[in-house]
């Protein structure tokens, strides 16, 4: 495998489904109290259901339109999707890395208008790829060699 390319498939998140559902429960608990009457409830329901929508489709990976793999290759991805399709993309610079957490949001370019932000966690990719996963997210390229790699692990502990 060459050390400048990597696949990361990614798994289901149930932790990031139940933070997901319990945001949009917290959101409709508020519009409850804010509105009292049919309005608030039907306001509540829609969060409700938005709820179940955002985690089976952004963290648990279900549908066509899914991120299911990410190719990383120098300061480019490839998006692979639950349907099949792939297409290539470049993070924007403007992105958030810490140690719970990678949000990419892919810059759009002249041939495929790109609109969407990726949100990753360390049990959708395993432990040491995410560690490689966020120094590619804060330097733009993959390790060179396995030395390189210890010292991103010493550095950026999972």
């Amino acid at each position: 495998m060459n050390p400048r390319r990597l696949r990361l498939e990614l798994k289901p998140s149930p932790l990031l489904a139940a933070a997901i559902v319990a945001a949009h429960g917290a959101a409709a608990a508020c519009v409850l109290v804010a509105m009292p009457g049919m309005a608030g409830a039907l306001i509540a329901a829609a969060l409700a259901a938005l709820a179940a929508v955002a985690s089976a489709t952004r963290a648990l990976l279900k549908g066509r339109g899914a991120v299911r793999a990410l190719e990383l290759e120098g300061p480019g991805l490839t998006v692979c999707l639950a349907s099949g399709g792939r297409f290539a993309a470049e993070a924007a610079p403007r992105r958030y890395v810490s140690r719970h957490l990678v949000i990419l949001r892919l810059r759009e370019n002249a041939r495929r208008p790109v609109r969407r932000t990726i949100l990753l966690t360390p049990d959708m990719v395993g432990g040491d790829s995410f560690r490689t996963l966020r120094v590619w997210a804060l330097w733009g390229r993959l390790p060179a060699t396995s030395a390189a790699a210890a010292v991103a692990a010493r550095q950026l502990p999972a």
